[in-house]
């Protein structure tokens, strides 16, 4: 029971703070609410008895998407004054939601981990690495290769709008590299 009320709460979370990335006009903001629906989501998968699908939900998503949106800025040559507007946009009172977001999940997990000795053994079942390898190459392969060439348009999308940029700024080589 107690296992059910923290998937829940972790699911209210992830509702919530996805809800917060939808509808924030700051693509700074949505970026902090989408991390903390990650983590979230992470601790879900989690409490399902997936330890392994939560790893990997923080370190391929929750890290992909920092790095990615370091990437975009870098990409997109932010000016100074973009940089001093998002400095304006970036006040404590920003981090307030995400903050106390995050601080519930980390009690949560806190709990669940000292609480999970006494939990009776057929509430969870592990899934390991293994189990999760040969169910995305064997049943879901076809979804995995979709995944992955979303992911190429994706990229080749981006590195379009960037050579567009470039050529757009007065570059002597017409935007043609």
């Amino acid at each position: 029971m107690t296992a059910q009320l923290f998937f829940y709460l972790s699911g209210a979370i992830a509702v919530f703070a996805s809800l917060l990335v939808v509808t924030n006009k700051n693509a700074v903001h949505a970026l902090l609410y989408l991390v903390v629906s990650l983590l979230s989501l992470a601790m879900c998968f989690y409490l399902l008895g997936a330890p392994f699908a939560a790893a990997l939900q923080i370190i391929v998503y929750a890290g992909a998407i920092m790095v990615l949106f370091v990437f975009a800025v870098m990409m997109f040559n932010i000016s100074q004054r973009d940089i001093e507007r998002e400095k304006q946009w970036l006040k404590g009172s920003i981090w307030i939601g995400p903050v106390l977001l995050a601080l519930v999940l980390l009690a949560e997990i806190v709990l669940v981990i000292q609480m999970q000795s006494s939990w009776p053994a057929q509430a969870v079942q592990l899934v390991d690495a293994r189990t999760v390898g040969s169910l995305l190459f064997g049943p879901y392969l076809l979804a995995v290769e979709i995944a992955s060439f979303l992911l190429l348009a994706g990229l080749v999308g981006g590195y379009h709008l960037a050579k567009n940029l470039v050529g757009t700024t007065g570059s002597d080589d017409g935007g043609n590299r």
